[in-house]
Protein backbone atom coordinates (compact mmCIF):
# COMPACT_ATOMS: atom_id res chain seq x y z
CA UNK A 1 0.00 0.00 0.00
CA UNK A 2 1.32 3.36 -1.09
CA UNK A 3 2.60 5.77 1.83
CA UNK A 4 0.92 8.67 0.56
CA UNK A 5 -2.80 7.91 1.45
CA UNK A 6 -4.51 7.49 4.70
CA UNK A 7 -6.13 3.95 5.05
CA UNK A 8 -7.65 2.72 8.19
CA UNK A 9 -9.26 5.17 11.43
CA UNK A 10 -8.15 8.36 10.80
CA UNK A 11 -10.17 10.86 13.26
CA UNK A 12 -13.22 11.33 15.31
CA UNK A 13 -15.34 14.80 14.49
CA UNK A 14 -16.66 16.41 17.81
CA UNK A 15 -19.07 19.80 17.85
CA UNK A 16 -17.72 21.80 20.04
CA UNK A 17 -18.99 25.64 20.71
CA UNK A 18 -15.79 27.39 21.79
CA UNK A 19 -13.00 26.31 19.38
CA UNK A 20 -10.09 28.37 21.53
CA UNK A 21 -11.59 26.82 24.68
CA UNK A 22 -11.81 23.20 23.32
CA UNK A 23 -8.15 23.51 21.57
CA UNK A 24 -6.77 24.90 25.69
CA UNK A 25 -8.47 21.86 27.10
CA UNK A 26 -6.95 19.10 24.76
CA UNK A 27 -3.52 20.38 25.03
CA UNK A 28 -3.81 20.58 28.76
CA UNK A 29 -5.48 16.86 29.42
CA UNK A 30 -4.34 15.39 26.29
CA UNK A 31 -1.05 16.58 24.92
CA UNK A 32 -3.04 17.35 21.42
CA UNK A 33 -1.59 20.53 19.23
CA UNK A 34 -3.04 22.10 16.35
CA UNK A 35 -2.02 20.43 12.80
CA UNK A 36 -4.61 21.89 10.38
CA UNK A 37 -6.98 24.58 10.99
CA UNK A 38 -9.65 26.54 8.83
CA UNK A 39 -12.09 29.15 9.92
CA UNK A 40 -14.88 26.49 11.94
CA UNK A 41 -12.62 23.11 11.75
CA UNK A 42 -9.45 22.46 13.61
CA UNK A 43 -7.32 19.23 13.56
CA UNK A 44 -5.59 18.07 16.82
CA UNK A 45 -2.89 15.53 17.30
CA UNK A 46 -0.56 14.01 19.73
CA UNK A 47 1.92 13.44 17.13
CA UNK A 48 1.89 9.37 17.84
CA UNK A 49 -0.02 8.07 15.38
CA UNK A 50 -1.86 9.43 12.42
CA UNK A 51 -4.79 9.65 13.93
CA UNK A 52 -6.47 13.60 14.61
CA UNK A 53 -9.34 14.67 17.15
CA UNK A 54 -11.45 16.77 14.35
CA UNK A 55 -13.10 20.06 16.13
CA UNK A 56 -16.00 21.74 14.50
CA UNK A 57 -17.13 24.65 15.48
CA UNK A 58 -20.94 24.62 16.51
CA UNK A 59 -24.24 26.62 18.03
CA UNK A 60 -24.23 23.60 20.64
CA UNK A 61 -23.30 20.25 21.25
CA UNK A 62 -27.37 18.25 22.35
CA UNK A 63 -25.27 14.81 22.26
CA UNK A 64 -22.36 15.22 23.69
CA UNK A 65 -20.00 11.95 23.87
CA UNK A 66 -20.39 10.82 27.19
CA UNK A 67 -19.86 8.08 29.61
CA UNK A 68 -19.18 4.96 29.03
CA UNK A 69 -18.52 6.43 25.30
CA UNK A 70 -15.12 8.33 25.84
CA UNK A 71 -12.27 9.17 23.64
CA UNK A 72 -9.60 7.29 25.14
CA UNK A 73 -5.94 9.01 25.79
CA UNK A 74 -2.83 6.44 27.28
CA UNK A 75 -0.75 8.20 29.16
CA UNK A 76 2.95 7.46 30.66
CA UNK A 77 2.16 6.78 34.43
CA UNK A 78 -0.09 6.52 37.18
CA UNK A 79 1.63 9.68 38.44
CA UNK A 80 0.45 11.38 35.38
CA UNK A 81 -2.70 10.36 35.74
CA UNK A 82 -2.99 11.82 39.21
CA UNK A 83 -1.71 14.80 38.10
CA UNK A 84 -4.74 15.25 35.62
CA UNK A 85 -7.52 13.77 37.57
CA UNK A 86 -5.89 16.79 40.23
CA UNK A 87 -6.29 19.14 37.82
CA UNK A 88 -9.44 18.34 36.26
CA UNK A 89 -10.79 18.10 39.98
CA UNK A 90 -9.78 21.41 40.43
CA UNK A 91 -11.16 22.67 37.57
CA UNK A 92 -14.85 21.22 38.50
CA UNK A 93 -14.65 18.84 35.06
CA UNK A 94 -13.52 15.21 36.65
CA UNK A 95 -16.44 13.08 36.16
CA UNK A 96 -14.84 9.84 37.65
CA UNK A 97 -11.90 8.02 38.99
CA UNK A 98 -8.64 7.83 39.23
CA UNK A 99 -9.16 4.41 39.50
CA UNK A 100 -7.69 0.74 39.43
CA UNK A 101 -9.50 -1.66 37.39
CA UNK A 102 -5.79 -3.99 36.84
CA UNK A 103 -5.14 -5.74 33.67
CA UNK A 104 -6.51 -5.11 30.92
CA UNK A 105 -8.24 -1.64 31.59
CA UNK A 106 -5.77 -0.49 33.92
CA UNK A 107 -5.67 3.25 36.03
CA UNK A 108 -7.95 5.57 34.48
CA UNK A 109 -10.16 8.62 35.19
CA UNK A 110 -12.75 9.95 33.34
CA UNK A 111 -12.74 14.06 32.94
CA UNK A 112 -15.37 16.23 30.98
CA UNK A 113 -14.93 18.44 28.16
CA UNK A 114 -15.79 21.87 27.96
CA UNK A 115 -18.63 20.46 25.84
CA UNK A 116 -19.74 17.73 27.59
CA UNK A 117 -17.44 14.99 25.78
CA UNK A 118 -15.99 12.35 27.68
CA UNK A 119 -12.22 11.88 28.10
CA UNK A 120 -10.41 8.74 29.64
CA UNK A 121 -7.40 9.39 30.72
CA UNK A 122 -5.11 5.74 31.34
CA UNK A 123 -2.21 3.80 32.50
CA UNK A 124 -1.62 0.30 31.97
CA UNK A 125 -4.58 -0.77 29.06
CA UNK A 126 -1.74 -1.59 26.74
CA UNK A 127 -3.98 -0.91 23.58
CA UNK A 128 -1.15 -0.65 21.08
CA UNK A 129 1.01 -3.53 22.40
CA UNK A 130 -2.27 -5.79 21.97
CA UNK A 131 -2.80 -4.71 18.82
CA UNK A 132 0.83 -5.50 17.57
CA UNK A 133 0.78 -9.13 19.71
CA UNK A 134 -2.63 -9.94 17.42
CA UNK A 135 -0.77 -8.97 13.80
Amino acid sequence: MPRDIDIGLTHIALPVTDLDVSIEFYAAYANMLVVHRRPQVVWLSDSTRPFAIVLIQSEDVPFPVVPFAHLGVACASRDEIDELADRARNESCLIAGPLDYGPPVGYWAFIRDPDGHTLEVSFGQEVGLTIEASG
